[in-house]
């Protein structure tokens, strides 16, 4: 365990924070925290020495540590920043060292098996709230976080029936001191949500972009020279953490293959209206999709 030349004394929503991997969310909740001095103590979990380093250097914890027991000991919430994949094994190592009345919660794309995978393993003397921030960059690790990144974004609570109130509340609070604005789904109903809003678009996103990789070398080389703004935007999302993105498709497998499937039969529809120059289908799409976008500036989600 290491300390950090930079900890200090804080006004406490919370006694003690021990983020499980300190990656673009929980370093960028780490900025906040350690900004409004809301954890009397923070501590940082990471396998990773470089990313550990990072987390002292950058000032985002008082203490980092490579184990995982070490960490939760004596926190009052635990927040897990790790692919979705690692979080059976985490909750199961982590489940004798949690003190009463400890909140888990998780910062993950997918909530039907992430509850799914967690809750089993957990005492019943602690409280889970599962969480995601719908914000982000394609950028990962503890240097990509930014203090502002919640502010205005929407954060969504799953927690499932019978969860503790208050430690719902707690979780609340620490979202809302970030700037973001918090609503509570079914874990389901998230996942279908997010398997268009988020999942699908990066899914076609590495699809385009690996296409293009797949061209001959010359062709290749003026793809790349000659991007137009909408291929610059996919590969921004396609260079999001291949590993998170992973686990995200294999842990929301049922919801993205539904979208997936009604998005193939509109692109076979799109593609019959082309081919047979049914430009009134096309324009009518097209009007209906910048409504959409209008839409999302008037929601201030742009």
């Amino acid at each position: 365990m290491v300390l950090s030349p930079l900890a200090s004394p804080s006004l406490p929503l919370f006694d003690r924070i021990a983020y499980i991997g300190i990656g673009l969310i929980n370093s960028s909740v780490a900025r906040v925290v350690q900004r409004d001095r809301l954890a009397a103590a923070t501590v940082a979990c990471a396998r990773s020495a470089v990313n550990r380093a990072a987390a002292l250097h950058l000032g985002l914890v008082d203490v980092v540590t490579s184990d995982v027991t070490e960490a939760v000991t004596g926190a009052d919430l635990i927040m897990l920043g790790t692919p979705v994949s690692a979080y059976e094994s985490l909750a199961r190592m982590m489940a004798p060292h949690l003190s009463p009345g400890a909140i888990i919660t998780d910062v993950g794309s997918v909530k039907e098996t992430v509850i799914r995978s967690v809750t089993p393993h957990l005492p019943d003397h602690v409280h889970f709230v599962p969480g995601h921030p719908i914000a982000g960059t394609e950028h990962s690790g503890p240097e990509a976080g930014l203090t502002e990144l919640f502010v205005g974004r929407w954060t969504i609570l799953t927690p499932p029936a019978g969860t503790n109130p208050a430690a719902i509340e707690r979780v609340r609070a620490l979202w809302e001191s970030c700037g973001a604005r918090v609503n509570f789904m079914n874990p389901a109903h998230h996942d279908r949500v997010l398997a268009i809003t988020s999942h699908l678009p990066h899914l076609i996103a590495y699809t385009i972009v690996g296409t293009a990789t797949d061209l001959e070398d010359d062709m290749q080389h003026e793809v790349i020279k000659y991007s137009a703004s909408g291929f610059r935007d996919f590969t921004r999302i396609a260079a999001s953490d291949p590993v998170m993105w992973r686990d995200i498709f294999l842990n929301n497998k049922e919801a993205v293959l539904e979208s997936l499937q009604r998005f193939t039969e509109d692109l076979t529809a799109l593609q019959r209206a082309i081919r047979w120059g049914q430009g009134d289908k096309l324009e009518d799409l097209f009007t209906r999709t910048q409504a959409i976008r209008r839409s999302i500036i008037e929601a201030q989600q742009a």
